[in-house]
């Protein structure tokens, strides 16, 4: 992801950049967030590039690299001075490879868990799937329609009622008033919330609100949910719910098409792959695959998954 490129500004004899913000996380390169202030009219101007890779911040000025070495933990807003009128200019990042050759294949119909520690690739593969990550190369194949989930229902879940929010997506579709409620209360129905089309979304618990944010992506009717840790924030109560929910809609969809047949079928079947840390969730899973360092390290049934993850020393 480049960083925004600044407008050249001629500053005067002493650049003062305040750092409002830097991100780490493993070996990620930071991104700062640059301010500048003139401090008197140069008397001659030079290009710098200041770039943040690792923990350096560096100021390049013709053949002269002055590097400002960052703290480690830096986590608020602190100023560094480099002398000498300058003319600034911003260049973008360098970028870390995420997701290192991944192999996956999901079967249609089936409820399939990316597993794997933090850091590991797991939400990043997701998005990237969803589209909402540019990949330098992708060959992946996904049955359109798809959905995307958010980890965070606040995130998704925005407007002020239930029925309305549900409705949000459907704006884009030449559908009439009576389609658009019939659509919406089919899909609070198959999150088992067919009652609450008219309450308050802020009325909600937590797990209600992931179930809603579910039957949103559901009223576009999607072949695949692509679903980001959604009990991260949920209790446990709401978690099994969430957990149930999404196994009840992959069985459903198989039930109704195995017996009155593709054309008959008001729903698509739906493929939900779930990304998730928590072990005891493999239980609702058609199949398991690992993530480690960027890629699928192991594809297997929840049963062998689970016995694996003892070996390596989990408690499941």
């Amino acid at each position: 992801m480049g960083a925004r490129i600044w407008p050249k500004r001629t500053l005067g004899p002493e650049l003062t950049i305040n750092i409002t913000s830097i991100h780490h996380r493993r070996a990620r390169p930071h991104r700062a967030f640059a301010l500048w202030k003139q401090e008197a009219a140069p008397s001659r101007s030079e290009d710098v590039s200041i770039h943040v890779e690792g923990l350096r911040l560096s100021f390049t000025r013709k053949s002269e690299v002055r590097e400002v070495r960052l703290p480690f933990t830096a986590a608020r807003p602190f100023t560094t001075t480099a002398p000498l009128p300058l003319c600034l200019t911003l260049s973008p990042p360098s970028l870390l490879q995420v997701l290192k050759g991944v192999d996956l294949t999901v079967p249609r119909g089936t409820f399939h868990m990316l597993l794997g520690a933090n850091g590991c690739g797991k939400s990043t593969l997701l998005r990237a799937l969803a589209g909402l990550l540019p990949a330098t190369a992708d060959t992946s194949h996904l049955d359109a329609p798809y959905a995307f989930v958010f980890q965070n229902p606040d995130h998704q879940v925005v407007l002020p009622t239930v029925s309305s929010d549900v409705a949000f997506g459907l704006g884009r579709y030449d559908l009439d008033q009576a389609q658009v409620t019939a659509v919406v209360q089919h899909a609070l129905e198959r999150v088992n919330l067919g009652a609450y089309a008219d309450r308050p979304a802020s009325s909600l618990s937590g797990g209600q609100k992931q179930r809603v944010a579910i039957a949103g992506a559901l009223a576009e009717n999607p072949k695949v949910l692509l679903l980001d840790e959604l009990t991260t924030f949920l209790d446990g109560k709401d978690q099994w719910n969430v957990l149930e929910c999404v196994r009840g809609l992959v069985d459903a969809g198989n039930e109704a098409h195995s017996s009155a047949g593709d054309e008959a079928a008001f729903d698509n079947p739906v493929t939900a792959l779930w990304v998730t840390h928590r072990l005891e969730e493999l239980e609702f899973s058609d199949g398991v695959s690992y993530m480690e360092g960027g890629r699928v390290v192991w594809s297997t049934t929840p049963k062998e998954a689970i016995a694996r993850m003892r070996k390596l020393g989990a408690v499941v």
